[in-house]
């Protein structure tokens, strides 16, 4: 199967396009900019691939406050770019998996933290507290009219080694760090299931994380454990945190039922987690 993949120099774009081939599909790595329409027409008549995987977009560096200043360049690309990728597969009957993003929601009355009661996929997004957040609500809504897609939330992504954008190692370089429970996407869990749910042209809207939720201290007591008995860490507050960040941070945690029903075999993000540092030790020592 031939497969086209935008944002393939980056971090999970470069994943994908590792297990695909392993597992000998042909992958052609689109070099348009997505906001640039005649470009990406012009690759996919090219490649005429059977599958489009978007993993392209705008989140800052050396996080989302970012956008904060940068408001056009993440229209452009999270928006425009998005929207007109989608479109350009949808003329030519091509489906297209995206990942997007579950930070658009914000613990509230309904679902309180600590209480397991989740973020569904048809819930209204409830955080607008950093313009990258806002313009991903905003965009979803749109994308949902388009039949060749399937539209996936990812939130904070967890690899078995230090890469510095897997939320593990963003997190022990903090100076403090907030302990508060959110969902998150291990990523050895998942990605197999976005290539199987492409091949499978599954589409709609999907909380693309591991069931239940984890807290930033249990992330780190855990990294002491088995990585390094030494590290310490400092926590602070939600209202402290704030003094430093020109944007808001959201903290939810997303239901997975619709996610299980399709891949039962998902395990929850308390267990996942455990596995995660048994390998990243294992990674550690065979690099030494």
């Amino acid at each position: 199967m031939k497969f086209l993949v935008y944002g393939g120099k980056g971090w999970i774009g470069g994943i994908i396009i590792n297990m695909l081939k392993k597992d000998g599909h042909e992958v052609f790595v689109g070099e348009a900019r997505l906001e640039e329409r005649e470009r990406v027409l012009k690759e996919i008549e090219k490649f005429q691939p059977d599958r489009i995987i978007n993993c392209a977009g705008k989140t800052g560096r050396p996080n989302v406050d970012w956008c904060e200043d940068h408001k056009q360049e993440t229209i452009r690309s999270n928006v425009l770019g998005t929207i007109n990728l989608v479109d350009c597969a949808y003329l030519h009957h091509i489906h297209v998996t995206n990942f997007a993003t579950g930070c658009i929601y914000e613990y509230d009355e309904k679902h309180p933290m600590y209480s397991g009661i989740g973020f569904v996929e048809e819930d209204e997004p409830n955080f607008k507290g950093s313009f990258y957040s806002y313009t991903k609500g905003l965009v979803e809504k749109i994308l949902v009219n388009y039949p060749n897609l399937l539209n996936l939330r990812l939130r904070m992504p967890i690899s078995d080694d230090l890469n510095p954008r897997s939320f593990i190692t963003k997190i022990l370089h903090y100076a403090k760090v907030v302990n508060i429970p959110n969902s998150m996407s291990v990523l050895t869990d998942l990605l197999p299931t976005a290539i199987d749910m492409s091949i499978k042209q599954t589409t709609g809207l999907l909380n693309f994380v591991n069931p239940g939720a984890i807290s930033h201290n249990e992330i780190l007591d855990l990294y002491k454990q088995y990585i390094d008995p030494k590290y310490t860490y400092v926590n602070f507050s939600l209202e402290e945190q704030s003094k430093i960040l020109k944007a808001g941070r959201s903290n939810n945690e997303l239901n997975t039922d619709k996610f299980l029903q399709m891949y039962p075999n998902i395990p929850n993000i308390k267990e996942s987690i455990v596995g995660v540092f048994k390998r990243m030790k294992v990674n550690l020592e065979r690099e030494k």
